[in-house]
Formats: structure tokens, sequence, C-alpha cells
């Protein structure tokens, strides 16, 4: 039996005939209504307080200004002069070295402790201790590491009675970066490997279980079950390490500095440079140059965490 197909109603006007809302339900059309009044006040706060700042921050590295007196008009050449500045040079290099290499080992150090916690009983335990340097504020690290390593201090002392004529210089200027790179991942390490494991914790047991039926050591485990599963976390993880390792000034400062001096500048990462244009100890501040830093920054921290995502990014894996 045949059934007759009917035309489509017509559309006053002499438009096209449409559907009568197709391709929408009464809840998409619920969430589109709902969409603008609660993103809406989030996005106003985020441009009021973040892209307003931007902005205007942008505006003040075009020119010279002390932050009272007058402005005066440079254009980009502040940037020419920034980056014919050796001590911006070296502070972002320091930086860059912080970022990588400071992220490769803790990366390294919090995944091979995760292969560790993943086979121990007390790993509870064991996660809560790797974590407590995160709840202490780098500033005591510094004050910490200044007492402990000094010419005199206990370490040295320490080293004296084992029979050590000469003690490294551990606080010299040589010493001072590698102290301060070294401080930093031990205080990171505990803090991605309690995230890290939180996103292991979430791995069904029964996949271990039948790997370790077929015969898979501990590091095969690892590497084809709890990597693959944690991946999208361990990235999360690098953005958020590439963030933070951009904005490390007080442990610089703490390491290195007193009340009346700075830090040396082969010390210095860009936050440091920032700060010390912004609030220079023997002239007048060069706000113009010091936005000028912190906006090249910026967008090297984004020109990193774009390029990080995309590497990192797979497929996603069911289970």
């Amino acid at each position: 039996m045949a059934t007759a197909l009917q035309d489509p109603p017509a559309v006053r006007g002499g438009g096209r005939a449409q559907p009568v809302n197709a391709g929408t339900s009464p809840l998409e059309r619920q969430h589109r209504r709902v969409f603008w009044p609660f993103v809406g006040p989030a996005l106003l706060v985020y441009g009021v307080l973040f892209l307003v700042p931007i902005g205007y921050a942008a505006w003040t590295s075009l020119y010279k200004w002390d932050g009272m007196g007058a402005k005066h008009w440079r254009g980009l050449r502040n940037y020419r002069i920034l980056f014919e500045d050796a001590a911006f040079r070296t502070s972002l290099v320091n930086t860059l070295e912080i970022l990588f290499v400071g992220g490769a080992i803790t990366f390294a150090i919090s995944l091979a402790l995760t292969l560790v916690l993943r086979e121990m009983r007390a790993r509870l335990f064991a996660r809560s201790v790797l974590f407590f340097p995160c709840l202490v504020n780098a500033m005591v690290f510094g004050i910490a590491a200044g007492f402990l390593f000094s010419p005199d201090g206990p370490v040295n002392t320490v080293l004296h009675w084992l029979g050590t004529a000469t003690p490294p210089k551990w606080l010299a200027t040589d010493n001072l970066f590698p102290m301060i790179v070294a401080t930093l991942v031990w205080t990171a390490t505990g803090y991605y490997t309690a995230i890290i494991m939180a996103a292991v914790d979430q791995i069904p047991e029964y996949l271990y279980e039948a790997a370790e039926l077929d015969g898979a050591n501990a590091f095969r485990r690892f590497r084809h079950i709890t990597l693959p599963l944690a991946w999208d976390v361990i990235s999360v993880c690098a953005v958020l390490w590439t963030v933070s390792s951009v904005k490390i000034f007080e442990l610089i400062l703490m390491y290195g500095g007193s009340n009346s001096s700075q830090p040396p500048v082969d010390t210095w990462n860009t936050a440091m440079y920032v700060y010390a244009e912004a609030f220079p100890q023997t002239s007048a501040p060069q706000l113009g140059m010091a936005t000028a830093a912190a906006l090249v920054s910026l967008v090297m921290v984004g020109v990193i965490t774009l390029a990080l995502r995309r590497l990192m990014r797979r497929a996603a894996v069911e289970y």
C-alpha cells in the first residue's frame, strides 16, 4: 500500500520551507537560553580583571615611563632595547632552563615515583609525605637554604666532620642557579606526583590483574596501562608547570638577595627582571621596559602552552 508524500507547509513571505525546530530539542533550547546568563558575568569579570590590564600593559610597554611623570613615546623600540639588554637575555635563558630542564627532571622523578607508588601498599601515606613540601611557602625554603648551605652552616659543618677539607660553596654565584632549580624540583615533584596518582587511582584494577596474568612486569604495566590512561592528566600537569615555572619569583629573591640587595643577574628569570625594572634600587623605575618584558613572557608562555597541547594530544583511550 503506497503512502502519499505530503508537501511541507509553505512559509509566509515566499521563503523556503523549513522544519519547525529542526535539529533542536527542548533541552537544547533551554541550554541556549541560560548560556549567557551564566557565562556572561564570568566573562565580564575576566575581561575587567585580566584582559583590560593586559591591554593597558601592552599600551604602557610602548612608552618610557617612570610611573609618575609624563609618558614619552618609544613604540616598538622598547622591545629592541629589551632584547639588546644582556640582563634580559640572561633572564630569558634562565626561564627556559627552569621550564625545560627543571620540568624534565620533575616529571621524570614524578613518573618514576608513580611507577613505585602504584605497587606500594602504603602509597597513601607516601603520597602525603611527598606532597608536604607543597604546603610550605617557597620563601621558607629560600630562608632555610641560606641557613643550611651557608659557608658555616650545618651542611658544611657535617662535611668538615666527615673529613672534607674544602666543602663546596653552595651559595656562590656559579652554584646559586642550580640550587634554585633543585629546590623547585624538590617542591614540585610531590605536587605533580599527587595529581598523576589521583588519575592512576581511577584506572580499573582488572587491567593490571590481566596484564600481570599475561606476565607483564611492573614497568610494562606502567608503560602500556598507566601511561596511556593517565596521559590526559599528565598533559594538563605539563601545562600547569609551564605556567607556574615562568612566575617563580620569591624563591629567587630569597636565595640570592637580602633586604638591601637584589639577587645576582645570573640567577634572574623574566619575573625577576620585571621586578628589577619596576622597582630598581639605584635608578628611576622603567615601567615601560618592565611591561614589555612581562608581555614577552606572556607570549612565550602562550606559544609554548599551545605547542605542548598539540604535541601531547592523543586519541582518547576507552576502557
